[in-house]
């Protein structure tokens, strides 16, 4: 894994993330992209089944957690979609000899009156 890798998994997943277990995983997936999402994938498991959502002591405090569910769902699927472009993914099919975002357009002359 080189420096932009781990940067950018560093500003997805926190600084307080384990860097030997992103070497590790990243050896095991191959991509920038499956680690984030399994990460948060174990992060989004750990906040529904180990804890409750909500927690209110009448008149002293009340905590939700449903926001951070939400912004790991969120974050989950955008890296699933694809908008959040990762270091290390493919840019252009090298099969099609057509760099991505680029087409082919025919021009044709209209007849003259």
């Amino acid at each position: 894994m080189d420096a932009a890798v781990r940067a950018w998994l560093t500003s997805r997943l926190g600084t307080n993330t384990d860097q030997a277990d992103l070497d590790v995983r990243y050896a095991r997936l191959g991509t920038a992209r499956a680690v984030a999402i399994e990460i948060l994938y174990e992060r989004h498991a750990a906040l529904i089944n180990n804890q409750p959502s909500t927690l209110s002591v009448s008149g002293v405090v009340s905590l939700s957690y449903a926001e951070n569910i939400k912004a790991i769902e969120r974050l989950i699927k955008q890296l699933e979609s694809g908008k959040l472009p990762a270091p290390d993914d493919p840019t252009d099919d090298p099969t099609d000899g057509v760099p991505d975002g680029y087409g082919i357009i025919q021009l044709v002359e209209r007849p003259r009156r």
